[in-house]
């Protein structure tokens, strides 16, 4: 039922589109008979409007991927740049949710380690709503960002980076076996908000998967059942992503292109100084206007990445 809905979703903006066409063209045929004008302005105001849907509703068709229409996982790593790095950690999870919100998604802390002093050592957050999982799966890698570090006395620049994962949050409906036996199980007192139970009941969650040594946390719900199963969903979402990426590796190789030993390359740079600009490597969209990225503004962004992606894929072919 969940699929069915989900494609009449995807559907009836095309049917609007065709019956606005159709009324379109009916119009246009009394107006020629009337010689209106008022009306055939109006009629080419709709055309317009339909135009613009239409080039929407055709580059979603780019999202046709095994897993483009699930729901997603987006975790957020710490890396070089001390403090700073667990500052710019967590104005990456606010620009996620932001955008998030912008699209309507639901979304949700699934788990979370503060730093030291500000910041976050690292974040897991969950989108659910159509095509999550295809909009956000290019924002996988290294993201740099280029300051006045707020946390310096002298106030001289710095250069931090945090690390971005994605992965499809497919739950139930997951192809992926997991035997209990492969799954090493500890619970521990979760730390930060949530209630009189932190730090006094053992209700946070840590999974670790024999195989493939993945281990995954979740410490944000107040149960230890709500965390399990949280902990057990990314887990499912972290070995379908790692099957994604076995497979773009072995695509990689068959086209002869070089393969980063590293997890992730960096793939955009957030510049605050000394000028404003936000690029992406891959793609070399840019803007200087930083402040509405940071704010949630990535759809050009993803707009540019999923076109890029599409023209690799029709070169290789």
């Amino acid at each position: 039922m969940r699929e069915l809905s989900a494609l009449r979703e995807e559907l009836e903006p095309w049917l609007d589109v065709d019956r606005g066409v159709k009324e379109s063209l009916e119009f246009v045929e009394l107006a020629a008979l009337e010689d209106d004008q008022s009306v055939l302005q109006e009629v080419q105001s709709e055309a317009e409007r339909l135009s613009t849907e239409t080039d929407k509703l055709e580059f979603k068709l780019r999202l046709n991927g095994p897993y483009d229409r699930s729901d997603a996982i987006v975790t957020i790593t710490v890396g070089l740049g001390g403090v700073d790095a667990q500052d710019w950690t967590q104005m990456l999870m606010r620009m996620y949710l932001r955008w998030g919100e912008r699209h309507d998604y639901q979304t949700d802390i699934l788990d979370q380690a503060e730093g030291e002093e500000a910041g976050l050592k690292s974040v897991t957050m969950s989108f659910r709503g159509p095509f999550a999982y295809g909009y956000l799966k290019g924002e996988r890698g290294n993201h740099r960002l280029v300051r006045l570090s707020p946390f310096d006395q002298a106030h001289r620049r710095q250069t931090s980076f945090s690390r971005v994962e994605v992965m499809p949050d497919v739950g139930e409906a997951a192809q992926v076996e997991v035997k209990d036996e492969d799954v090493e199980f500890e619970a521990y007192r979760s730390g930060g908000p949530g209630g009189q139970n932190v730090n006094k009941v053992s209700t946070a969650v840590r999974l670790r998967h024999k195989p493939t040594n993945i281990v995954v946390t979740a410490q944000t719900e107040r149960s230890q059942l709500q965390n399990r199963e949280n902990a057990m969903r990314l887990l499912k979402s972290r070995l379908v992503e790692l099957e994604i990426e076995r497979r773009e590796a072995e695509m990689a190789q068959l086209r002869g292109e070089h393969i980063d030993a590293s997890f992730g390359t960096q793939i955009r740079s957030y510049v605050l100084h000394p000028y404003t600009m936000v690029k992406d490597l891959r793609t070399e969209h840019e803007t200087t206007n930083v402040n509405a990225v940071l704010d949630g503004d990535l759809d050009p962004f993803i707009e540019a990445y999923l076109a890029w992606s599409v023209g690799r894929a029709e070169a290789a072919a």
